[in-house]
């Protein structure tokens, strides 16, 4: 059993259900949450992650990324705790359990939508099964060209904070793109980390991510620029919602939130190791959890 918690990967988890709780926040500040729905919406999101995890995990090896040449975080399948075989039905169960979870999301809360909405959300969650396997299995995987990036802004910022929105309050509302982008930039800062960490290794094998291709130093940069972007967008979003500058016990209360966040970026430099870089993944991952918790209840205060 031990071996498939790791496969899993605990650690990535808190970032996987950030957006989500941040939309169910969102929707609860505009007065209308359901439980089920909340709850259905960070089911599905976990087993997103899971079988994301479990398809990296089989892809890398596969693919000969998870190497010989790997030595920090190593990989079920590339260490042969886990078969290629056992790994590639873990993919399939787990993708029909997120399927599962996802069409009942889509039935509890979508019953009085119409029908083009319905489809939309369909259309939307197939992709994200999609996205989660073709990342790193296949041929020709996405996350090998640099777009690993973009899928992750994209799923685990917008679809996960714009899409809960919507399946709670049956609306879109332009002013939620702005916490759902800063919680995108954050999820892409951990992706980042991880590239950071892999950046001599997935060199050599030919994985094109970020880091590969602007280099180390310049991939630091990047990644203070991440953390710039999203307290911005977080910043910004009372302004746009409240019509309203933050008040200073609103400032007050999210520095609760952006201190970490800064004292994490003045930590990371070009010249730490893969072995002493791997550890902020994890910091990273729960300063964004820490993050939308903060934002949330900060939200809740404002509006009542």
């Amino acid at each position: 059993m031990n071996r498939w918690v790791e496969a899993a990967r605990p650690r990535t988890l808190p970032l996987a259900i950030a957006s989500t709780i941040l939309g169910n926040i969102l929707a609860y500040v505009d007065g209308h949450f359901q439980w089920t729905i909340g709850a259905l919406a960070i089911l599905t999101t976990l087993l997103l992650q899971i079988l994301s995890n479990f398809a990296n995990d089989l892809g890398d090896t596969q693919n000969g990324i998870d190497n010989a040449d790997r030595k920090v975080a190593l990989r079920a399948v590339q260490t042969g705790a886990i078969s290629p075989t056992e790994m590639k039905n873990a993919v399939y169960l787990s993708a029909l359990l997120a399927f599962i979870s996802g069409i009942s999301l889509l039935f509890t809360s979508l019953q009085t939508a119409p029908l083009e909405i319905i489809l939309g959300f369909l259309v939307v969650g197939l992709l994200a099964i999609g996205a989660a396997i073709a990342y790193t299995v296949g041929k020709r995987p996405y996350g090998y060209m640099g777009l690993g990036d973009l899928s992750v802004f994209i799923f685990f910022g917008l679809v996960g904070t714009v899409g809960v929105y919507f399946l709670q309050t049956l609306e879109f509302k332009l002013a939620t793109f702005l916490p759902a982008a800063g919680c995108g930039f954050m999820s892409v800062a951990v992706l980042n980390l991880n590239n950071l960490r892999d950046l001599e290794n997935d060199k050599k094998q030919g994985k094109l991510s970020i880091p590969v291709r602007i280099g180390k130093t310049a991939g630091f940069l990047y990644q203070k620029f991440l953390y710039i972007l999203s307290i911005l967008s977080f910043g910004i979003y009372p302004m746009m919602n409240f019509g309203v500058p933050p008040t200073f016990l609103q400032n007050s209360s999210m520095l609760a939130a952006y201190i970490p966040i800064a004292l994490l970026a003045n930590k990371l430099q070009p010249n730490l190791t893969p072995a002493q870089i791997d550890p902020y993944l994890k910091k990273t991952a729960l300063i964004t959890l820490w993050l939308i918790l903060v934002f949330g209840f900060t939200q809740i205060f404002l509006s009542e």
